[in-house]
């Protein structure tokens, strides 16, 4: 058996990031989350940090905009797993910065866990967001860094929990809008699941330089699927608002930041069918599910029912 990389997280206090750290931590993986000294003073990411070293983690001191700190945690490892939020996306030039200095990383995973970026239908918010993931690819790819992108669509944390509904803090029982028809196909999956997927990606030659799919067969539905089940499972119907696309594109210009970014990721995804409408080539991909059936991973139905 050959011995388990050591990883650096970086950006693991973050809503991703808590799931990355955990699952690399607990698969065997000598851990490291990167922080910044303020970090662990403060008092809720300081209960993060308290966490990660209960769970064996080592803490480094470090940030994304000091390069000797990065250069010297990264000398530490072999992989380093970027999770940091939108307004950092292009700061992970950094990264590479130090990446390439230090000379020793086999593999680097950008923040991404969201859509395939180079497949997006996008308007604006969502563009300039997408875009700055795209533009760190192409600098990986320049640099000649090793990588693997996740694509881990849509997590349930943020969309099962509402069934998309913007600014509720449960799925409805009397009315849901619904984007578009309704019938074009998304991809929802649990938090824990999807990182115990990126992490076994880590030493797997499968996945080197390849974008890693997180599409299991039964969390791929339509939007009218979703409401069905969670009709069946409150044993009610619910009133049905359809919003078409000239309505949503309209709503765009109009609301303000995030609800436009919210509202532009629900037309790229129920609109559009961004999420499902190519289909994954072994030239430039591979599928979790498929690559680690070992994985039980949570199925949507699974998830809504904890609502019910």
């Amino acid at each position: 058996m050959a011995e388990k990389s050591k990883v650096l997280i970086i950006g693991g206090t973050g809503y991703i990031g808590k799931f990355i750290v955990e699952a690399s931590a607990k698969s065997g993986h000598p851990t490291f989350a990167s922080v910044r000294e303020s970090t662990v003073s403060d008092p809720v990411k300081g209960k993060i940090v308290e966490n990660f070293k209960n769970l064996g983690v080592t803490i480094l001191h470090g940030d994304l905009y000091d390069h000797e700190s990065l250069v010297k945690a990264i000398k530490q490892v072999d992989v380093v797993i970027s999770t940091v939020g939108p307004m950092q996306l292009a700061d992970q030039v950094n990264i590479i910065a130090a990446i390439k200095e230090a000379g020793n990383i086999k593999r680097f995973f950008p923040s991404e866990f969201g859509m395939d970026v180079d497949k997006g239908n996008t308007v604006e918010p969502l563009k300039s967001l997408v875009g700055a993931k795209a533009q760190i690819r192409r600098a990986i790819e320049a640099e000649g860094i090793p990588y693997t992108y996740v694509s881990s669509d849509l997590l349930d944390g943020y969309f099962l929990a509402t069934l998309v509904q913007l600014e509720a803090t449960a799925p409805p029982r009397d009315k849901i809008i619904i984007p578009g028809d309704g019938n074009v196909k998304a991809v929802f999956n649990e938090e824990h699941d999807a990182c115990t997927y990126t992490i076994k990606a880590v030493d797997d030659p499968r996945t080197l330089n390849k974008i890693l799919y997180i599409k299991p067969p039964k969390n791929t539905l339509s939007f009218n699927e979703l409401v069905a089940m969670w009709e069946k499972m409150i044993g009610k119907t619910l009133e049905k608002i359809y919003i078409p696309e000239e309505q949503i594109l309209k709503d765009i210009n109009t609301s303000p930041f995030p609800v436009s970014m919210a509202l532009a990721l629900n037309h790229l995804t129920f609109v559009k069918g961004s999420l499902t409408n190519f289909k994954i080539e072994p030239a430039f991909g591979v599928e979790a599910s498929e690559l680690y059936p070992d994985v039980k991973y949570t199925t949507a139905e699974e998830c809504l029912v904890q609502f019910v």
